[in-house]
């Protein structure tokens, strides 16, 4: 039996023990907002201190995270250091997620296996991947074989609110550095690059009048109006932008949120929305941002009594691929196909990570791990997300050859 044989064949003796590993990870609620994570990653260091393996707990401060909009973040290292003269691969994937809402068939926190799926909150994105990521390292050191450079698992529990103070704080605080990362993922596919996204809260100051003289007051709504207008007027323009990286289109932007009024006979005096402007890698986030400020201003200038402030609530860049990272989109690729038995391909997304983060400190990421060929039929966010076992499976024994590529002496 070859090196590479034992290594899968490992994986298929304690996919049982995996799929159990899963089902405990996903038990744990981290509903993200409110965000109180810090006892998820409590319970992922006890489980792998269960394989003789210790967990760094970097807590976030509790001021910082509370500033943040969230309740609290301990993000975990696992580091596995081997023989001299080999890189560091971190494994990235992050713990927090959104609010199950309604419509579950399944219980969103149960774990449940049925017909060859795990369903739950987060079975497909992204606690899936810390069953992936932890079980391709026990694979790959029950191989008894001499290994250089090493590994770090990055648990982080950030990503829904943009990742500042997960990967990007661990990276802040200079407690980690690796040469490559491999960030949670789908099967099928390997992700190089992804948008970047700006968020904005757009408030509109006016002033309340009463319904019957409404010359008595300046409308916040009638302005908010104008400043909408402007807004989806500009996506026709959008849509003539394309990007030069496959798999990405063009730039996307919509109002996702709008608040405001005290009354219906009330004049509105404070209307509030929420922007969301997805901006492909070939933009300039700091121009584009300076455009949409722009536009936001130039709709209601000179209306009378209104007065408008702009808020950003997230930047965040977009992931380009970086060269060094081809060695290990190619190893991927090698061993999808070998294990999968199809091309796996390479390309962008228009969704956004917080992968990015690793590259914006110049280290080459993609993201990989397990999952269907599409983010709807994981029904990842929505009810009865569910995660194929296969899937995994497939996943822990490409991301094991991989690292035994980099990684064997």
């Amino acid at each position: 039996m070859t090196t590479q044989e034992q290594l899968t064949a490992w994986i298929d003796e304690h996919f049982d023990e995996e799929v159990a590993f899963l089902q405990q990870v996903i038990r744990v609620p981290t509903d993200t907002p409110p965000g109180n994570n810090a006892p998820h990653a409590e319970a992922v260091a006890d489980m792998v201190q269960g394989f003789g393996w210790n967990a760094e707990k970097h807590v976030v401060p509790a001021q910082l995270v509370r500033d943040y909009g969230m309740e609290s973040i301990t993000n975990l290292i696992v580091r596995r250091p081997y023989g001299a003269g080999g890189p560091t691969i971190a494994l990235n994937a992050h713990g927090d997620v959104v609010p199950p809402g309604e419509g579950w068939t399944k219980p969103p926190y149960g774990g449940v296996v049925e017909d060859g799926y795990i369903y739950g909150r987060a079975a497909a994105v992204s606690k899936c991947d810390f069953a992936t990521y932890i079980f391709a390292v026990r694979a790959l050191e029950a191989l008894g074989v001499p290994l250089k450079g090493g590994v770090e698992l990055h648990f982080t529990y950030d990503e829904e609110f943009g990742g500042l103070l997960g990967p990007g704080w661990l990276l802040e605080q200079n407690l980690t550095k690796p040469d490559f990362v491999i960030a949670a993922g789908f099967s099928y596919n390997i992700v190089t690059a992804h948008n970047a996204c700006l968020q904005l809260e757009i408030t509109v100051h006016g002033k309340s009048g009463h319904g019957a003289m409404p010359e008595t007051g300046h409308d916040a709504l009638q302005a908010a109006t104008k400043i909408l207008n402007a807004l989806y007027a500009q996506i026709p323009e959008l849509k003539k932008i394309k990007s030069k990286v496959p798999g990405i289109d063009s730039p996307t932007m919509l109002v996702g949120q709008i608040e405001g009024g005290t009354n219906t006979n009330v004049v509105p005096g404070k209307v509030v929305m929420k922007m969301d402007r997805r901006m492909i890698p070939d933009e300039d986030p700091v121009a584009v941002e300076a455009q949409v400020r722009a536009l936001i201003e130039d709709a209601v200038k000179g209306e009378p009594g209104i007065r408008i402030e702009t808020r950003r609530l997230l930047l965040s860049r977009a992931l380009r691929p970086l060269p060094e990272g081809a060695k290990l989109v190619a190893s991927l690729q090698k061993h999808g196909r070998e294990v999968i038995g199809e091309e796996v391909t390479a390309q962008g997304t228009p969704l956004y990570a917080d992968a990015r983060l690793y590259g914006e400190h110049g280290i080459p990421a993609v993201l990989y791990g397990a999952g269907p060929r599409t983010v709807p039929e994981s029904n990842a966010k929505k009810a009865d997300e569910r995660l194929a076992l296969e899937d995994l499976r497939k996943a822990t024994k490409v991301v094991a050859l991989t690292l035994l590529d980099f990684l064997g002496k």
